[in-house]
């Protein structure tokens, strides 16, 4: 068996890419057949002993991301995607965690999900499979690496990995360690794979399935890649769109807790799709509102741009465009407006949302009750931070995506929906008439 060193070398000088990411594909179904059958004890001695690997090698980690952080800067990337990009010790134990709390969750594969018996006799159950072979295309933030090879893994799942180049450094030294652990559980090393070149070429060979060895791609970034990514695939598609998210504060908001979940889900972290970019205010609240919650994410270093209503109220706020409604900054700006109440909130939302996830401030139980039931977006918040909208936060150990899409999976991409399922049907000898 090559390892991916090999596999790049080929890759990049004499061997057809296509040909080298066929057989990266061919070696990661075969992983996949050897996890399908894996039982629940080995694969949570892998995870363990992924999430110890990456304890033991952080200096090495920290090492490769220093590297592809100066060169990040030497390429002028902004404030948000370093970032995205940076790791630290405190980063790199909280990979570990995440991995670690990924090993407590129940195994999804053989879990029966429903079960009835027809009145022939015949037992039917439909029972969680694993998918095969995941294909993560992701960029900049190299804890995809940890968070996709612990998840697909949990799930049965052999995965192929294509990090972004800004991190590349940093994701080899990642799956270093996640190899380390998958090896001493007695699992096949090839469960998890890394890309091993930057070509953007391997991109293309992944969206065309690798020869029907993948089942489906999951795209993590930005608005061109996951663009692209529907676009040329050939193969089912988990999408994760951009994260415009808002937050609407209604008339009977406290004003308090509006003011600090504001800042909370802009200014916590800018750069993650949960964080929120358009503020909507309710006209009802916007003499005693607005300026207290304005001012205090301006005193947080967010850059305020508003409609002409709101740059009256505010003056340093700088005039929103059109534009700034459908943009995901990923830095600290945010587009401010002001609604007549949680209906125009609703039809705001639903004319500029990417139907990621949106959030409501108010004590009335009605005016909560309405948004939910009027937007469509995977997730809805109230009374609560949009930086809540996280797989880890929803008790998932962490996620591989939020799913902007309807099918399949939707919202965060955990273990469980990283798995399919069978109908296994039991008879007595029973024949059809």
């Amino acid at each position: 068996m090559r390892d991916d060193t090999a596999l790049a070398k080929d890759a990049g000088g004499g061997e057809d890419m296509a040909q080298a990411m066929l057989a990266l594909g061919r070696r990661a179904r075969s992983a996949a057949r050897a996890l399908a059958t894996a039982d629940s004890a080995a694969k949570h001695r892998a995870l363990m002993g992924m999430a110890a690997a990456l304890r033991a090698q952080t200096d090495a980690i920290l090492a490769a991301n220093a590297g592809d952080m100066e060169a990040a800067r030497q390429a002028g990337l902004g404030a948000a995607l370093l970032d995205r990009l940076a790791l630290d010790a405190g980063r790199v134990e909280a990979m570990a965690r995440g991995v670690e709390a990924i090993a407590q969750l129940p195994d999804p594969v053989g879990a029966v999900m429903d079960a009835w018996t027809r009145p022939n006799g015949l037992r039917i159950e439909r029972v969680r499979t694993p998918l095969g072979v995941i294909g993560v295309i992701y960029e900049s933030r190299p804890n995809v690496t940890a968070d996709a090879g612990a998840l697909c893994l949990a799930a049965g799942n052999a995965v192929i990995l294509r990090g972004g180049s800004d991190s590349a450094a940093s994701s080899r030294a990642i799956h270093a360690a996640l190899q380390a652990g998958i090896t001493a559980a007695g699992l096949p090393q090839d469960a998890i794979l890394l890309v091993p070149t930057r070509d953007r070429a391997a991109v293309g060979e992944m969206l065309k399935g690798l020869g029907q060895t993948i089942d489906v791609i999951v795209p993590r970034g930005g608005r061109s890649l996951v663009e692209r990514v529907q676009a040329e695939a050939r193969v089912p598609v988990f999408a994760h769109l951009e994260g415009l998210c808002h937050l609407y504060i209604d008339g009977q908001a406290d004003l308090d807790m509006a003011r600090e979940i504001a800042v909370n889900a802009k200014m916590r972290r800018t750069g993650i799709c949960g964080a929120a970019e358009t503020l909507l205010v309710d006209r009802a609240v916007a003499s005693t509102h607005l300026a207290p919650i304005l001012a205090a994410l301006a005193a947080a270093g967010c850059e305020i741009r508003g409609t002409a209503e709101v740059c009256a109220a505010w003056p340093s706020a700088h005039p929103a465009t059109d534009e700034d409604f459908s943009t995901e900054y990923l830095d600290a700006i945010i587009s401010v407006a002001l609604v007549d109440g949680v209906e125009g909130a609703i039809e705001h939302i639903g004319t500029h949302s990417s139907h990621h996830t949106e959030a409501v401030v108010t004590q009335d139980p009605a005016v909560a009750r309405r948004f939910f039931d009027a937007i469509d977006s995977a997730i809805l918040l109230h009374n609560a931070s949009t930086q809540f909208a996280d797989g880890g936060e929803f008790g998932m150990g962490a996620e591989i995506g939020i799913a902007t899409g309807k099918m399949h999976a939707r919202g965060p991409v955990g273990v469980e929906q990283l798995t399919s399922f069978q109908y296994h049907v039991h008879g007595t000898g029973q024949t059809r008439p």
